[in-house]
């Protein structure tokens, strides 16, 4: 039933964000920043927490659930002393999805042809 609640979760987040590309007209990459945006407000509001306790993975995929963890990462940490320690911070969560993310696009890039 897990899978079930995330599956749901994470495909009316992705059914949203393609609602906004397809009926609002809005490009990719405004959609894009909208979810972290969003995961960032709800995130210090704390309403995600409760998202991601309801739904799991299916919350924390999507981009929105990364700027969940930005958010998580500032928050996980009592004193800020600087934009050093915020960036630090920020990345604490979130450091694991982009080395993810950057290892896995340089194998793609490796097995498939670029056309750039």
């Amino acid at each position: 039933m897990d899978y079930v609640v995330a599956f749901m979760a994470g495909g009316g987040i992705c059914a949203l964000a393609q609602l906004a590309m397809d009926v609002g007209k809005l490009p990719q990459l405004h959609v894009m920043s909208l979810l972290v945006a969003v995961g960032v407000i709800l995130g210090i509001s704390g309403i995600y927490d409760r998202i991601v306790a309801f739904a799991g993975a299916g919350a924390t995929l999507p981009l929105s659930g990364f700027g969940y963890f930005l958010t998580k990462g500032i928050l996980s940490q009592k004193e800020l002393d600087g934009w050093l320690t915020i960036g630090a911070a920020m990345f604490q969560f979130t450091g694991a999805i982009l080395s993810f993310a950057i290892v896995l696009s340089f194998f793609t890039a490796l097995i498939c042809k670029p056309k750039g």
